[in-house]
């Protein structure tokens, strides 16, 4: 029987929805701190992450079917060591945003339910009930995974793209007066707004991931990932521009829910629950897309003898549901010791070190797409403008990185490091079994 495959809807909606989550409900607001100059972040942003996309899509080409993503990319052409530090850092970088995204998503739902604000035990429970239900929805099979992607992704973005396409008649030209108001030249400005931007494109590689699972992954990967950041750019930018000409500047920096106040203005009160629904909706299926990738690094590692066996092992559906439950297992705990009141500080910083080590992921592709390419196709016509937008891709990223701020850098560092003696371990086992 053979298995059923993800197509170019539903690779789409793996791309779109592991980009969209929680944060774009409350971006605008933090950009309206810097006046609409955050406007030409967002375009600085997106070029940084086309850059990036070009630089998946053409690795997916070189290397085929192989599933993944940056993990294969490095080991391909940095080696082993490369390869096993960027897919330990990425994983790790995974279960962490998950938690994030279910704790997220739990406190939405208590726009409707308010006992999830007042009593954390529910609350965690409540949690842990999405997130294992979500796991069970991915072990039926990586297509129906790819389906509820599709149908969550569909209506995440219809209120989003509805604001920001009837916000643009409600627009007042006043409030893009103040065009920069952070106090700062406008390069730093435009600087500082496209690190925070660029965060929000970080999931552009999801595709790659499970390239053995897409139908027709040469053609597939690049329409999806090309398809996808476009959906998600015209998101971000239109709804940007609409909630900054909504609402006047003094009080989006200081909304705790933009989206929910402009659709308030146009439609009316109704509509703040229109817009918490699309929330819950935009980070579960945010979860949905994640859970999937967090099965498919590890087993990828596994496959190549780089992390113990049983993470590769499938079930009936072509699953690696070991992979998906184990580290479901890490989020839960995550997500108990975020309603623990003595280490929440301690998981909020577990959420920056998730980025950081997300971010040495698309460094080393970078660094490897010019190796790669080198090796299997040569120097020849073209390889220049592959080495510009290689050299972009590894710029943003390390622009990232040190947006990071020090501290973080150096913790990201331990813990990447804190992986190696798993990669010894299995060196040795590896040897033995020789």
């Amino acid at each position: 029987m053979s298995r059923k495959k993800l197509g170019f809807w539903t690779s789409s909606s793996l791309v779109v929805g592991n980009m969209i989550g929680s944060g774009i409900f409350l971006l605008p607001a933090t950009l309206a701190s810097y006046g609409s100059i955050s406007i030409f972040g967002w375009i600085v942003s997106a070029f940084g992450a086309a850059a990036l996309a070009y630089v998946f899509i053409e690795l997916s080409k070189m290397l085929p079917g192989t599933s993944g993503g940056p993990y294969i990319y490095s080991r391909e052409g940095l080696g082993d060591f490369a390869g096993f530090l960027v897919a330990w850092g990425y994983w790790i970088s995974i279960w962490c945003v998950n938690a994030a995204i279910a704790i997220a998503l739990v406190s939405y739902l208590g726009v409707f339910f308010p006992v999830l604000q007042v009593n954390n035990i529910i609350a965690v429970c409540t949690g842990l009930a999405i997130v294992w239900g979500v796991v069970w929805i991915n072990t039926l099979g990586i297509r129906e995974a790819g389906i509820f992607s599709l149908l969550t992704s569909i209506l995440k973005i219809t209120p989003l793209l509805a604001i920001g396409i009837f916000g643009l008649f409600y627009l007042k030209v006043e409030h893009f007066t103040s065009f920069n108001i952070s106090g700062q030249s406008d390069i730093r400005a435009i600087t500082q707004t496209a690190t925070l931007t660029f965060f929000a494109y970080m999931g552009i590689e999801c595709a790659t991931i499970p390239s053995g699972d897409i139908e027709n992954p040469k053609r597939t990967i690049p329409r999806s990932t090309y398809f996808g950041l476009g959906i998600v750019t015209l998101v971000y930018i239109l709804g940007t521009t609409s909630l900054m000409g909504i609402i006047p500047p003094e009080e989006l920096q200081f909304s705790q829910a933009p989206f929910a106040d402009a659709a308030s203005i146009i439609w009316g009160p109704w509509a703040e629950n229109l817009v918490a629904v699309g929330a819950i909706i935009s980070t579960l299926g945010a979860l949905n897309g994640w859970i999937l990738i967090q099965g498919q690094i590890p087993a990828a590692i596994s496959r190549d003898k780089l992390f113990p066996a049983l993470f590769s092992k499938e079930n009936k559906n072509g699953v690696p549901v070991l992979s998906i439950v184990l580290s479901s297992v890490l989020i839960s705990l995550l997500m108990i010791m975020n309603y623990s009141k003595g280490l929440v500080a301690a998981f909020k910083f577990a959420l920056l070190l998730s980025s950081m080590t997300a971010l040495i992921a698309y460094l080393f592709s970078s660094v490897s797409f010019v190796v790669t390419t080198a090796k299997k196709e040569g120097i020849r016509s073209g390889f220049k403008l592959k080495i510009i937008i290689a050299s972009i891709s590894f710029l943003f990223s390390i622009w990232a990185i040190a947006g990071s701020g020090l501290e973080i850098v150096y913790w990201g560092f331990f813990l990447l490091m804190g992986g190696l003696p798993v990669y010894v371990w299995m060196k040795i086992k590896n040897m033995e079994l020789n």
